[in-house]
């Protein structure tokens, strides 16, 4: 393997901080004034804890792996207080600072040094709790094109860093499909994997890049009584990458289960377009993008699930539904996929 993917995988394999709930509740009060009481969260890397006041406020401590470098926490920081900045509107939680006025704390934990900071608790249902709608999808694809235009100036020198997740890395998963048992879906995986080296790689130069949050899923965006967006969370794998494998990632998880494969994703893509126009490159390369997120996320799983058999239900939440996609896909040309895209930006 080489270093930069071996430095990818430890990160991933680092366990998360040890902290008990009451070590978590008394980190928010010394250090961040919040007295309340703690509620540790379901997280994969990371520590995370609700601390919910007397009088019903509620915040998230988040505590980082300690394998993760504290400049890449930072890159995080400094995305929200730019969102905040360039667009208040968006549901991004917002950074609560230190009795100091940090907004990033230094913890010794187990030897290791952690970053504590503390977020605001947003509003509203996580996505995969609920039945998707037609609503609901458009708003989340211009959400996220609202919070691609707010990073659009955004930079940091951690950007560039390499993320196992970037499907820009995708052919580079190759490596782990062995992971995968089932020697028909590995054969799948493989031939997306192949024809993504050869036929979509080779057009990155070309495209527009910018910093993106790189992981708008289900379990990640909340949604309020009117079907709007009302939260946006964990920015951990943000990175500079390909604009459009942003709307790649945020479409691979409403692929229609029935009927046209594409009819669900094409509301998301018309909405993200209406905000954010797509570029004929970008409509061209849309529908491979998304077949290397479903990928990846199979890949990844399958091998992170054997690595963490007692974490593999949590690991495994959005295997079904990549594989779903993948299957659905497989079934359909690249030319096909253009037209809907197209036909959804009114091309």
């Amino acid at each position: 393997m080489q270093g930069s993917t071996l430095a990818m995988i430890s990160t991933l394999e680092s366990a998360p901080p040890h902290l008990s709930e009451a070590e978590a509740r008394d980190i928010a009060a010394a250090y961040f004034g919040l007295d309340g009481q703690a509620r540790r969260l379901v997280s994969e890397r990371d520590a995370n804890f609700r601390i919910e006041q007397a009088d019903g406020q509620c915040f998230v401590l988040k505590v980082t792996n300690p394998a993760e470098p504290s400049s890449l926490t930072d890159l995080q920081t400094k995305a929200l207080l730019h969102i905040e900045a360039a667009d208040p509107g968006l549901p991004v939680p917002r950074l609560v600072p230190t009795r100091d006025g940090d907004h990033e704390l230094a913890l010794a934990l187990d030897g290791a040094t952690c970053i504590a900071r503390v977020l605001t608790y947003l509003p509203g249902q996580p996505l995969h709790l609920l039945d998707g709608t037609s609503r609901q999808r458009r708003n989340i694809g211009a959400c996220l094109a609202r919070l691609g235009l707010a990073l659009k100036d955004f930079s940091h020198p951690e950007g560039d860093h390499d993320l196992l997740w970037d499907i820009r890395h995708a052919s580079r998963l190759r490596q782990f499909t062995t992971y995968i048992d089932d020697t028909c879906r590995r054969a799948l995986v493989e031939s997306f994997l192949e024809r993504f080296a050869t036929e979509v790689e080779p057009h990155f130069p070309a495209l527009r890049a910018q910093l993106v949050h790189n992981d708008f899923n289900p379990h990640n965006i909340l949604i309020g009584h009117d079907e709007a967006v009302s939260g946006i969370i964990d920015f951990g794998d943000m990175v500079l990458t390909p604009l459009v494998n942003d709307l790649a990632i945020a479409t691979a998880y409403h692929v229609c289960a029935e009927g046209h494969p594409l009819d669900g994703i094409a509301e998301m893509v018309g909405a993200y377009n209406d905000v954010t126009p797509l570029l004929p490159l970008e409509i061209d390369l849309l529908f491979d993008l998304i077949a290397a997120r479903f990928a990846t996320t199979v890949v990844i799983t399958h091998w992170r699930a054997q690595c963490h058999p007692a974490n593999s239900a949590y690991i495994l939440r959005n295997n079904p539904r990549a594989w779903l996609g993948l299957e659905r896909f497989a079934r359909l040309s690249r030319g096909e996929a253009r037209a809907v895209f197209a036909a959804a930006c009114a091309l």
